[in-house]
């Protein structure tokens, strides 16, 4: 007697994913994850984006292999050479390849965005989830030193954090970081201020469960899809406060070849030699775009109300 799995009893994997009425767990969270990706498939700016993403992190990932030239090597006697076979972009002001140096560049934007919204995103999901179910003093306490982070320009209070730390890569993901949760803990927030009235919530009370199992349990993984929405937004304002840092030389420092740090040695030859500015301006652009159409998108597939 042979077994005939789930996909095969149903004729096809799209119809076992499709299936209004799921048999497990396993087959419900398939059957969640399905009509996401066709919300998001039918969102062409959202799959614009995927794919600009995409390239990037091939690129960032393999940038080993798809580059043509040492990204350290200098040739003075080649320097600033317009693009052409040898030097797809070009080369700088030392004489290095600028293609591939935007290429390990990618890995150093990617590096700074990735972990900065690691540290942000919990730190926001957590301060807020606690000012919104608790109220009281609590949250004006919370809400008080959220206020006074939003108060400041977060380039502006990046760049006050990172002077304090000094310069550096990590240095700019923590001055980064401290600026990049307050909008998180707003949104968690006011999401909590609602799930906190909800019923189920009410009945877990009932049911002796405490703050901390309601809150980490039930409350927290309710306002993980806006957070995830918010913190993808965000991207590409982490990418510009990188970049920003670095341009100011507060950030990675020469020779990385990270993108502000590539356009702060570019600026004074962009009215002469424009293309040794425009590839990393480029990148800086495309990537910031990328996050803030898949962000779109992720926001209209996680909200209800657009199904």
């Amino acid at each position: 007697m042979t077994y005939a799995s789930p996909v095969s009893q149903s004729g096809s994997l799209r119809h076992w994913l499709a299936d209004p009425h799921p048999t497990s767990p396993f087959q419900a969270r398939m059957h969640q994850s399905w009509r996401m990706w066709r919300k998001l498939r039918r969102n062409g700016s959202a799959l614009l984006g995927l794919a600009i993403l995409f390239v990037i992190v091939i690129a960032a990932v393999f940038a080993p292999l798809l580059s043509t030239h040492d990204l350290f090597a200098q040739d003075l006697g080649n320097r600033l050479s317009l693009p052409s076979a040898e030097h797809w972009f070009g080369t700088d002001e030392l004489g290095r390849d600028i293609y591939s140096r935007l290429l390990y560049g990618a890995r150093i934007t990617l590096y700074i965005a990735a972990l900065t919204a690691v540290i942000s995103a919990p730190v926001g999901l957590v301060v807020g989830a606690v000012s919104g179910y608790f109220g009281g003093w609590i949250d004006t306490v919370l809400m008080r030193v959220t206020e006074v982070f939003l108060a400041f320009p977060s380039l502006i209070l990046a760049l006050a954090f990172v002077s304090a730390l000094g310069p550096g890569i990590n240095n700019a993901i923590i001055a980064i970081s401290l600026t990049a949760w307050p909008p998180i803990a707003r949104l968690a927030r006011a999401e909590t201020m609602i799930i906190r009235r909800s019923d189920y919530i009410s009945v877990v009370r009932l049911q002796g469960a405490s703050a901390l199992r309601i809150i980490t349990r039930h409350v927290m993984p309710m306002c993980v899809p806006s957070v995830i929405a918010r913190v993808t937004l965000n991207m590409a304002s982490i990418i510009l406060s990188a970049a920003g840092l670095g341009f100011l030389g507060l950030g990675a420092q020469p020779p990385s070849p990270e993108w502000g740090a590539m356009l702060s040695s570019a600026r004074q030859f962009i009215l002469s030699n424009g293309f040794v500015a425009a590839a990393p301006g480029m990148a800086i652009l495309l990537t910031s775009i990328a996050f803030n159409l898949v962000g779109d998108g992720l926001r209209d597939v996680l909200d209800p109300r657009h199904d």
